[in-house]
């Protein structure tokens, strides 16, 4: 497959991907977008400082503030002093801000469990190997532009 069809796939899963978020999303609570991937972080990777948060987004700190700021107003998380520096303080999830991405996590899952259902476990390793090697040749590439100087003012 060449780039072109490449990215024309990717112009379509990301369609997809908005119509699953939509169709996944609601339940008993609903759970963005945003407010979905801060929680899923907070999870994979533990208690973080807003600043982490908003640089592993590529996002303004005052927008991630204001993401955070709604999941707070929800109930769930909550912010913590980190041990490492009492000045600062750390974001986690609640125990009701994990029992809802238990089920928005569980929700998706159901729907791709049913996407590949007529694939085989080959084939799963295989995505799943390749996506994440795809994930990560995105993270260098991000990496290296955030690595740029900036270009002076005009």
């Amino acid at each position: 497959m060449h780039t072109t069809q490449i990215e024309q796939q990717l112009t379509i899963l990301l369609r997809r991907v908005q119509r699953i978020h939509f169709s996944t999303a609601s339940g008993e609570i609903e759970v963005d977008r945003s407010a979905y991937g801060i929680m899923c972080r907070l999870v994979d990777e533990g208690p973080q400082r807003l600043g982490a948060v908003a640089h592993a987004f590529g996002l303004d700190p005052s927008t991630i503030t204001r993401q955070v700021q709604a999941l707070e107003q929800a109930g769930w998380v909550h912010r913590e002093s980190d041990p490492s520096d009492r000045r600062a303080s750390l974001l986690d999830l609640t125990p009701d801000g994990r029992q809802v991405l238990l089920e928005t996590r569980d929700r998706r899952r159901q729907w791709l469990h049913a996407a590949l259902a007529d694939w085989s476990a080959e084939d799963h390793e295989e995505f799943g190997r390749l996506l994440e090697k795809f994930n990560l040749s995105i993270d260098k590439i991000v990496q290296a532009l955030a690595d740029q100087p900036s270009p002076p003012p005009a």
